[in-house]
């Protein structure tokens, strides 16, 4: 195998375990992933997307923020990972009840 194939092994290596334990310190600190996460938008909009650590189909990731659309106000906007424990009942059915569109 030529050195410049192991390097780049070792990035993505490197790239992989960093993603897993980024997860694991969300996981710990409260934070959930899959198809129905609760967010918030800038405007302070509140709805559920998919969420999946390492990766997004519907979004531009920067870092622990996304750029996607909002159901809720209808625009692109940075959207940030809520906890559960964060939201009130009611804020938790609102989210749930504006979820962003499907992949396409």
């Amino acid at each position: 195998m030529s050195s410049k194939r192991k390097r780049g092994l070792a990035i993505a290596g490197g790239v992989i375990a960093g993603y897993a334990v980024a997860t694991v310190i969300a996981l710990s600190r409260g934070y959930k992933f899959g198809p129905n996460v609760p967010v918030r938008c800038r405007a302070g909009h509140l709805f559920t997307t998919v969420w999946i650590p390492g990766a997004s189909v519907k979004a531009l990731r920067l870092g622990p923020w996304r750029v996607q659309w909002c159901p809720v106000g209808r625009h692109v906007t940075v959207v940030t990972l809520l906890k559960d424990a964060d939201l009130t009942q009611d804020e938790r059915e609102f989210a749930a009840a504006h979820h962003d569109p499907p992949v396409p």
